[in-house]
């Protein structure tokens, strides 16, 4: 039968989360993810092969019969304790320099987002220290942030560039990317976001400009000479900061270079930008605050998956997005951390919790955001977000009797997750 990297047997519970090769999950899917039981004293297994994928999923009985021959270079006892596959964070602005901890008192004060940013704070203090900042000390705290996000179950994270509005500093946050990627054991889906702001002394229309023709020309021959690797890209589509017209230029303008559209819109004001999204084929649209219904409708049509942020709704005191309505029209809806100087959040459990509670979703539906749909709002559900045979072999150990007490316990993670396994490798244990 040969050797495998990983063999974990004697589960209560095994998350498989989808049976049937599904790409994405919506509305009344979402409730229903697919979970293997212990059946009595047969508990359930998972193999993983030296290839880093999945080989095989069943019960103990059927996997001792059919691999006992087998040899394995590492054997978990996960007797009752459950698994579920490896958490995925779908939005993230990881690379920075410069905490914003002095606007947190603004915004508990009454402060709004956009008072903040006028006052000098938000994005723009931000992109001073970060411009600043050396590419060695970016990639000394991104890898932090990243083993931090590793310990509370995060094994594929979307990471936006963003914090620095001109091509130098842009280039530079998405090569820090590259190298932590050869360095912490964790999936990175690498997303330009050059258009996160109007950077100072420009107009929108001159940013925009730049973004098309300096920045995307740099970063199509990095692509090209295979130095960066990219997937999607992202405009901060807002009121005073990109309007529809200039969003939908730049989006354009990545995916003509094969990047997938995956952006911010309707957070603080409508502006249809659900609709522009979903016409062009929009992977994925953040935020959604204020999205109408015209807009998820647009969205269900498209395909497009909603990726929600209960931190950043929470942070700044906003209404929360009409998750609920989103699923019963059929959107397949994701979940992120937002994790950034704003909403200081590494950690996808909490982020789970808060959807649960702020956003009325189920535990399910909630596990299932934060898992398949968040891989397919990075287009990488076929490789990830469920324990299927030829998936990779991402997975969590949860020390307790059902799976649900990742969400359950409340900043509990660190003493639920008993493992975490990237591609058959055991990255973190407690």
């Amino acid at each position: 039968m040969g050797t495998y990297k990983l063999l974990v047997h004697s589960a209560r519970q095994v998350v498989l989360v989808a049976s049937k090769g599904e790409r994405v999950l919506k509305g009344e899917d979402m409730k229903h993810i697919a979970v293997l039981e212990e059946d009595g004293a047969n508990g359930v297994s998972i193999i993983v092969g030296r290839d880093g994928l999945i080989h095989a999923v069943g019960y103990d009985a059927d996997i001792q019969k059919k691999y006992c021959n087998a040899k394995f270079d590492r054997s978990l006892d996960a007797s009752g304790m459950c698994i579920v596959p490896g958490l995925v964070d779908g939005h993230t602005h990881p690379v920075w320099a410069g905490d914003r901890v002095h606007e947190f008192a603004m915004k508990l004060a009454g402060a709004t987002y956009m008072e903040v940013h006028a006052a000098g704070g938000g994005i723009n203090f931000t992109v001073d220290h970060t411009r600043k900042a050396s590419e060695e000390q970016l990639l000394k705290d991104f890898e932090e942030r990243l083993r931090r996000m590793l310990r509370c179950g995060t094994t594929l994270v979307e990471c936006k560039s963003g914090y620095g509005l001109d091509v130098e500093t842009e280039v530079k946050m998405l090569q820090v990317m590259e190298n932590a990627k050869k360095n912490v054991p964790i999936d990175i889906s690498s997303t330009f976001c050059g258009a996160h702001s109007v950077p100072k002394g420009k107009t929108a229309d001159e940013a925009a400009d730049d973004v098309i023709n300096v920045q995307l020309a740099r970063i199509k021959a990095l692509m090209d000479s295979g130095e960066l690797e990219l997937d999607s890209i992202d405009v901060f589509c807002e009121k005073g900061v990109y309007d529809v017209e200039q969003t939908r230029r730049i989006l354009h303008a990545g995916k003509e270079m094969g990047l997938l559209i995956n952006f911010h819109g309707e957070e603080l004001n409508y502006l249809g930008s659900a609709q522009m999204g979903a016409e062009l084929g929009a992977t994925a649209i953040s935020h959604l605050e204020e999205v109408s219904d015209e807009g998820i409708a647009a969205m269900a049509t498209s395909n497009t998956v909603a990726v929600v942020l209960p931190t950043t709704a929470y942070i700044l005191r906003l209404r929360a997005p009409p998750v609920r309505k989103m699923i019963d029209g059929g959107v397949p809806v994701a979940l992120g951390s937002d994790f950034n100087p704003n909403a200081f959040c590494l950690s996808m459990p909490l982020v789970m919790h808060l959807a649960c509670v702020n956003f009325r979703m189920t535990m399910n539906e909630a596990l299932c955001a934060a898992t398949l749909n968040a891989a397919a709002s990075v287009g990488k559900s076929h490789s990830h977000g469920s324990l299927e045979v030829g998936k990779v072999g991402d997975m969590l150990v949860i020390n307790a009797p059902r799976w649900e007490h990742l969400i359950y316990q409340l900043g509990g993670q660190d003493h639920v997750i008993k493992h975490v396994i990237r591609r058959g490798d055991v990255v973190h244990s407690n």
